[in-house]
């Protein structure tokens, strides 16, 4: 009798031969991610993030993770946003597989790496540059009613190659959704954003929230841009699901002072501070300082605008429109497109290591050798001598940026000619994946009503999305 097990590991979708597999470059709650070159014939050898998801909680169909992911990434189309390219999935375990450009850097370890490896701060080009383009990418998607949910520096990728050098790409929408006209309270989708980026108003409470959480994390990573840490390191509590956290919102009021109704009216109507008020004013903290912190004088331009985007009243927040348009970007220097070149003449450029690949995994997950094993070591030596011819390629000085208007989602899917074969990939998730509490007992369909009724992938996550309300 045969192992179904075994069987599954030697069935292998045909959509895999559209790819060669380098290794497996990150994994977390949520499924893998892989590294892998296309072979198709106008793109061979490009190199490819594939995502791939785990299956629902009730092992029988798509994760609503995923759905969500597809339903807003097929739809956007722009710069600072990270491009879905393809979609794939395994019928023979129901898994799905979703393909990215693939981005050599994200924030984290950028800000990684000038913290523990050259002791020095980022310098203000490129912290500017990423700045600007995270927040460009970020307009896009609230002028189009869209909601990230989850903006942290590892989210925030940064492409390393090519004509993109240097483009920031918003990444990872498995908590982002539509807030125009919401069928019901945002609260009902469970705790959003990892704790050391989310909002106050989040942490007490609040029934419903706009964009402006977004924001508040923009602003969070502005100053870990600036510090190379994070601004408000709190300690989780995963006790039960209330949203109350105490250590973060301590370390919050520690710099930014204690919030009162004069400066935020609707704090009354938040339930966790009404529950909490006596504990969190019997707390006392001197001389709060944000800009002691960042060290950024009071009354300079950066920190009148990291000041605006950590208001405490969401609605006094300044929005991404707003920020584009501070004078912080009228000021030299001038952002640029590549945020990687120096940002002045004489000045050397950081060469940032790329992602750490493991050569060991297959795309099923397992420890078995991947495809083209036999030619790992050429495969590595080319890359190093690529990367080498890189490191010593001058680099030219920075494109400004043009302040241009913003555009508009298209009406028709730029997806609709994909078909469904089997697809995958995803990197480390973040601690607010673990609060994702949509059903997805109504977002799945075995695999055998799929192939029974020959659903298409996209038609199955179309119904699911609008039946969810995300």
């Amino acid at each position: 009798m045969v192992d179904p097990g075994n069987q599954r590991q030697r069935v292998k979708p045909a959509w895999l031969n559209q790819y060669e597999l380098v290794g497996k470059i990150g994994e977390g709650t949520y499924g893998l991610v892989y590294l892998a070159r296309s072979k198709h014939p106008q793109h061979r050898g490009v190199r490819i993030a594939i995502k791939k998801f785990k299956q629902s909680k009730e092992g029988d169909g798509v994760s609503p993770t995923a759905i969500r992911e597809i339903m807003l990434l097929r739809e956007c189309v722009h710069e600072n946003i990270v491009k879905l390219v393809d979609v794939h999935i395994n019928y023979v375990d129901m898994s799905l597989y979703l393909a990215f450009d693939y981005a050599e850097h994200d924030l984290y370890e950028i800000i990684r790496h000038h913290r523990e490896k050259l002791s020095s701060p980022i310098n203000q080009y490129t912290v500017k540059s990423l700045l600007w383009q995270i927040l460009n990418g970020l307009n896009y998607l609230h002028s189009n009613w869209i909601i990230h949910r989850d903006l942290k520096p590892s989210n925030i990728l940064v492409m390393g190659e090519g004509e993109e050098q240097g483009v920031v790409k918003i990444g990872d929408f498995g908590l982002a959704r539509v807030h125009q006209a919401p069928l019901k309270p945002l609260c009902d989708n469970g705790v959003v954003v990892t704790i050391w980026y989310r909002a106050p108003e989040l942490l007490l409470g609040a029934k419903h929230y706009t964009s402006a959480v977004d924001m508040w994390a923009v602003g969070c990573i502005f100053a870990e841009l600036l510090t190379l840490k994070p601004l408000f390191q709190g300690i989780e509590d995963k006790n039960g699901p209330n949203p109350f956290q105490a250590d973060q919102l301590e370390k919050i009021f520690k710099t930014l002072g204690h919030p009162t109704p004069d400066r935020w009216p609707t704090l009354l109507n938040l339930p966790y501070w009404q529950a909490n008020r006596s504990y969190i004013q019997g707390k006392k903290y001197e001389n709060p300082g944000l800009y002691s912190i960042v060290q950024q004088p009071a009354k300079s331009p950066a920190f009148d605008l990291l000041s605006k985007m950590l208001e405490y009243d969401p609605a006094k927040r300044i929005s991404a429109s707003q920020a584009l348009d501070h004078h912080y970007f009228r000021t030299e220097p001038l952002p640029g497109r590549n945020a990687l070149v120096p940002g002045s003449p004489g000045e050397k450029a950081v060469q940032y290591p790329q992602r750490p690949v493991d050569y060991s995994t297959d795309f099923d997950g397992s420890g078995a050798p991947p495809q083209s094993n036999s030619n790992l070591a050429p495969l590595q030596q080319q890359q190093q001598m690529q990367r080498n011819d890189h490191m010593m390629q001058v680099p030219q000085m920075h494109q400004q940026l043009h302040m241009q208007g913003m555009q508009r989602i298209s009406q028709s899917s730029n997806m609709g000619n994909y078909g469904v074969g089997g697809q995958q990939g995803r990197r480390k998730e973040p601690d607010a994946a673990t609060s994702r509490t949509e059903s997805s007992a109504d977002m799945t369909r075995s695999g055998a009503e799929l192939d029974g009724r020959k659903f298409s992938l996209l038609s199955l996550c179309d119904q699911r999305y609008r039946a969810v309300g995300a």
